[in-house]
């Protein structure tokens, strides 16, 4: 059967559901030009306000993966796994995650992204670790691996972090873009496709989603961020992979440490089997259930417990060692990250004005207080400053007394660092000795 790009617009802006041939024809010829942005972002809008049935959701992220390089690691004697976050304040799990699930034998080819807005990105982080890059010529971590480069890192390692490459999913490129500026991004369905399309397309057997809850993430609400686990996890099962989701609380920053370079040195803390609290659950849960997907643990519980070894035995940081390494970061981050990595010239303390207990710290104001001091974008082109960001000293409940530093600012000059505390200081709630502030629960739900 002919299709005509008009036509499937109008059944879809009508309520009807398209069969797999008319998406696959839509994406398509949307990559070959054939069909034009005026129709795909018609298309776009139809599908915000009618949707899409789980069955035309699984066929337009297959299409979309389709659209370019799609990897396979059938031939490694090893299973595969991967994570996703939507995204949150504070979120570095990625990297100690990656090398403690590695270390457990699991192969971890992660494709990640940058941060935007309000949220941090896993290859911003990664690329604050200076070295002499993978030439030896500078450059320090490098995260644009052709994907023949990434396929033997992960054969040899078994982990390798990089950036998308222009073959890989190219239809979500076009896509993302043009949603972007066609107030359609929040539409479930491309929402589904877009972080899908990426992950499948990458080849891992396995995936685990992270899906944030909270002022700092894309989904407020436990009810927004469950409808958006569950078809995640319906498409990921109807294209043929394991995939679990993990609804996780982001209504106050994850960990203690915000900012590029900050966030590294958190990390290395986890995989020295140190570290906040909340950081390493979270660590711990998402690598358990990797481990659990891939077949190497019988449950979660088991593969929690082989996860927290690897932190706490050495080997998730040899791992991680041999990653920077590897990617041309110089591994001696791993020994002593406060010194190898950039640090700001400026750090000014935000002390407790009374005996209390730490209230609410909203995560998105948080967010928006690091990207003020230069460790996010507003825009994709912005330039960002690795070693500015947030050290929190207390956390939501801990008992304080007055004088005692909650959060020190590091930044590039006075000016912003005022700026800044001043902010902080609006944001961060003490509460009288005794009360206790109302938060969501660390893990909300899980979707399988």
């Amino acid at each position: 059967m002919q299709h005509r790009a008009v036509e499937l617009i109008a059944a879809k802006r009508d309520g009807h559901a398209l069969d797999q041939a008319a998406i696959d024809f839509l994406i398509r010829g949307y990559c070959d030009g054939s069909v034009p942005d005026y129709q795909m972002a018609a298309f776009a809008m139809a599908t915000f306000f009618q949707g899409m049935t789980a069955d035309e959701t699984a066929w337009l992220l297959d299409a979309m993966q389709r659209s370019g390089d799609v990897l396979n690691w059938d031939h490694l004697d090893f299973p595969t796994a991967d994570k996703h976050s939507t995204g949150g304040v504070g979120d570095k799990i990625s990297l100690p995650l990656a090398a403690a699930v590695a270390a457990c034998g699991v192969g971890v080819p992660m494709i990640s992204g940058r941060g935007l807005g309000h949220t941090g990105g896993t290859l911003d982080k990664l690329e604050s670790i200076p070295g002499p890059g993978r030439d030896g010529k500078g450059g320090g971590f490098d995260v644009r691996l052709s994907l023949d480069d990434f396929q033997t890192m992960v054969g040899e390692l078994r982990v390798s972090l990089i950036g998308q490459t222009p073959n890989l999913c190219p239809a979500d490129r076009k896509m993302y873009a043009l949603r972007d500026v066609t107030a359609t991004v929040e539409s479930i369905p491309l929402i589904v496709a877009s972080i899908m399309s990426k992950k499948l397309a990458e080849g891992a057997g396995n995936l685990v989603l992270d899906v944030k809850v909270g002022s700092g993430a894309f989904m407020r609400t436990v009810e927004q961020a469950r409808t958006l686990a569950q078809a995640m996890v319906d498409a990921g099962q109807r294209c043929g992979r394991n995939v679990t989701a993990i609804l996780t609380a982001m209504d106050r920053p994850l960990g203690t440490h915000i900012g590029n370079a900050l966030e590294v040195i958190e990390s290395v803390q986890l995989l020295r089997g140190e570290g906040p609290a909340d950081s390493r659950a979270v660590t711990c849960r998402l690598g358990g259930e990797m481990l659990r997907l891939a077949g190497v643990a019988p449950d979660l519980a088991q593969g929690e417990a082989r996860i927290a070894q690897a932190l706490d035995d050495g080997t998730a940081l040899a791992k991680f060692r041999a990653l920077v390494e590897a990617h041309g970061g110089d591994p001696r981050v791993v020994d002593a990250p406060e010194e190898i990595l950039p640090k700001a010239p400026v750090v000014l303390a935000l002390e407790a004005w009374t005996d209390g207990v730490v209230g609410t710290v909203d995560a998105l104001q948080i967010g928006l207080i690091s990207v003020r001091l230069g460790a996010g974008r507003n825009r994709k082109e912005d330039d960002i400053d690795p070693a500015v960001g947030l050290v929190f000293g207390a956390k939501p409940g801990d008992v304080v007394i007055s004088g005692q530093p909650l959060c020190w600012v590091h930044a590039a000059d006075e000016r912003t660092a005022e700026v800044a505390l001043s902010a902080l200081r609006r944001e961060i709630s003490l509460l009288a000795p005794g009360q206790s502030p109302e938060l969501l629960p660390l893990f909300i739900d899980t979707i399988y």
